[in-house]
């Protein structure tokens, strides 16, 4: 059974990202918002963001609030900041785990299909 699991890991102080926000939305058929969820003292959310009957195969998209919680780290950050929203489209072609983890920094993220 498939579901979607995501962690961020603030790559510049080296520690999960505690308190970020993650909208989640299906584009296949038109842009639709299925959740919002905000990342545990691990960075991870504490349950599959898609599991069940909301689990499905199409495109979807991730909106990381990156610059809301870059503001609770002390790190100095220009104004505006370089990084504010992440939007991460993907796609999940298959009935299975698809984990999409994001390494953000106040410059930069990454991410990958992990398992």
């Amino acid at each position: 059974m498939g579901k979607l699991t995501t962690h961020v890991l603030n790559t510049g102080s080296g520690n999960p990202a505690e308190g970020l926000r993650i909208e989640v939305f299906r584009l296949t058929g038109g842009r639709k918002k299925l959740a919002e969820v905000i990342t545990n003292a691990d960075g991870r959310v504490d349950a599959p963001i898609l599991e069940g009957d909301t689990f499905q195969l199409g495109e979807y998209e991730l909106v990381f609030h990156a610059g809301a919680y870059l503001e609770t780290t002390t790190q100095d950050l220009p104004d505006p900041k370089f990084l504010n929203i992440i939007p991460l489209r993907f796609g999940i072609a298959e009935d299975k785990h698809y984990h999409v983890p994001l390494l953000l920094s106040a410059f930069g993220y990454s991410t990958y299909r992990g398992s």
